[in-house]
């Protein structure tokens, strides 16, 4: 996976994770993705490329259940709580199961 890919993840994940509105704590853990992800563009600098752009295209783009997927794996890498964890989970169910 290179560093283009690991971004498109982590900000597919940050919208997979504000499409759960169930979850009371999401501000917080939404906050906790948006420095991980800062973080990761000041470690990983990627040479022209357009962050904003990218990050825009993504979230008009990108299905839902992608989203969701992303999701689950950005909130492994910054230790969430697992509550949120199954919720994503059972919504993926859910699309699952009404397609």
């Amino acid at each position: 996976m290179d560093l283009r890919d690991e971004f498109k993840y982590l900000v597919g994940g940050y919208f997979g994770v504000r499409e759960m509105d169930n979850y009371d704590l999401k501000v917080y853990i939404l906050k906790d993705i948006e420095d991980y992800i800062r973080d990761f563009i000041e470690i990983n600098p990627i040479d022209n490329f357009n962050y904003k752009e990218e990050a825009e295209k993504i979230s008009d783009e990108m299905p839902l259940k992608t989203k969701l997927q992303d999701s689950l794996l950005v909130l492994n890498k910054i230790d969430a709580p697992m509550e949120l964890i199954f919720l994503v989970k059972a919504r993926l169910e859910e699309m699952k199961k009404s397609n």
